[in-house]
């Protein structure tokens, strides 16, 4: 008898099947993105299907040049929705993105901490440097990524501190004696580091007998790095199956010399589904999705990553190898401009090929454009070879790629063994640690 891994699995609430023309379907309901209505329907949804977790990224700027054509970063404070979303539901986890760059520590402590109440210890922290939005915050430049990095580290060290500082075991409540909560098990963190400077205690106890999980979203050096130093959970972009294996490898042997067991962080890339019922269908709606492709921004978007201007190319033109420049010192996402140099001197391509790859389109995630059975044979082809322990689902193209996904997708990878068929418990932390099944 052998036992099979249980893959963990979380949906984007960022509505990626409504980015390029996906909202401009009568079906897409776009109006209704910016209610709690929109993401409560969703998480439901996606709780009916078992899943771990919902997660909701963010960012702390407007490029308005992306309004024009879709909502681009658009979107509703994450945790503040997410605190609406806990009253509709009673299982799935709820992790919210916050960053660390910008915000307080006691903030976001208690910020976390109350949702972890609100839900009944369902919160997770999906820790953030940003890559850009220091206008916002009275910064006049961005800060490095090794201090970014720096900052982060200690800032979840005093975030992990506050939480501790109330332990649940304080609260009392013995009405007879008229004793609230044992004085002497709540205390002052007294952090002075390099970075921040927190009295504490917080003021809200932790949820009892539950932790909150972390998760990393960072694949640059730093990144990984300081993900395999405490985050549960690795969401980073793995267009390959190749890349998604380097990754495991590297985070399993950073893991180590953390002192921390490899199996205890879980790789979870994004996952682009474009699913239709034939895979013609499936590249039509592709196609379709991309049609008004912004190609002067995204060829800008080249420009700044690699230094290697396509405006004036002609379009039948080869991208190969040789024709990528040294890597610009004021390159802004080194994981990404990595991946796009990796694909260009694997693949030799069109603009017009290299403009719909998901190194270009979609934050380097792994993506599938077909059928059901074209995601469920992926999916259980990298969960077989170890590269992954599971993904964020990020459909795209129109709603029924969200509901293929949750309906018929997920039935797939419980009839292999590879997900649960129903909760065995009611917090996030336990999803995350739910023993595997017997095949």
């Amino acid at each position: 008898m052998s036992r099979k891994k249980h893959l963990h699995i979380g949906l984007s609430l960022a509505p990626t099947w409504l980015s390029g023309d996906g909202w401009r379907r009568e079906n897409s309901n776009i109006e209704g993105i910016f209610t709690a209505d929109y993401a409560i329907d969703l998480a439901r949804r996606a709780e009916a299907a078992h899943l771990d977790f919902v997660f909701r990224p963010d960012v702390s700027s407007m490029p308005t040049e992306m309004l024009a054509s879709g909502s681009g970063f658009a979107s509703l404070d994450p945790t503040v929705l997410l605190a609406a979303v806990a009253r509709e539901t009673t299982h799935i986890g709820l992790v919210s993105t916050v960053s660390t760059t910008f915000f307080p520590p006691y903030v976001v402590a208690r910020q976390l901490q109350s949702l972890n109440w609100v839900s009944r210890g369902r919160a997770g922290w999906n820790i953030v440097t940003a890559l850009q939005g220091h206008e916002n915050f009275g910064l006049e430049h961005m800060p490095s990524a090794e201090e970014r990095y720096e900052r982060a580290a200690e800032f979840t060290q005093v975030v992990q501190a506050l939480w501790a500082s109330f332990p649940s075991e304080a609260l009392q409540i013995d009405r007879a004696s008229g004793r609230y909560a044992d004085v002497a098990q709540v205390n002052p963190i007294n952090h002075d580091g390099k970075h921040l400077k927190v009295k504490g205690p917080l003021n809200l106890p932790a949820f009892p007998d539950t932790r909150i999980p972390l998760i990393q979203a960072g694949a640059s050096d730093s990144g990984r790095d300081f993900a395999a130093s405490v985050a549960d959970l690795v969401f980073a972009p793995t267009p390959d199956i190749e890349a998604a294996q380097d990754l495991r490898r590297d985070l399993s042997e950073r893991a180590l010399r953390h002192g921390r067991n490899p199996a205890d962080i879980r790789l979870l890339p994004g996952l682009s589904l474009y699913l239709a019922a034939t895979r013609e269908e499936a590249r039509a709606l592709f196609m379709q999705t991309h049609a008004r492709l912004d190609r002067t921004r995204k060829l800008a978007s080249i420009k700044d990553m690699i230094g290697l201007d396509l405006s004036h190319w002609a379009a039948d033109r080869l991208v190969t190898r040789a024709d990528l420049p040294e890597v610009p010192p004021s390159a802004g996402s080194r994981t990404h401009n990595s991946l796009l140099r990796r694909l260009i001197e694997r693949e030799s391509l069109t603009i017009d090929q290299l403009l719909l790859r998901p190194e270009v389109i979609s934050a380097a995630h792994w993506q599938v454009v077909g059928t059901v059975d074209d995601a469920v044979e992926q999916i259980l082809e990298w969960a077989d070879s170890g590269a992954i322990d599971g993904f964020i689902a990020a459909p795209g193209g129109a709603v029924e790629s969200v509901h293929l996904f949750l309906q018929q997708v997920m039935p797939r990878l419980v009839q292999a063994g590879r997900f649960r068929e129903q909760y065995s418990g009611s917090t996030f932390a336990h999803h995350l640690n739910e023993p595997c099944t017997d095949d």
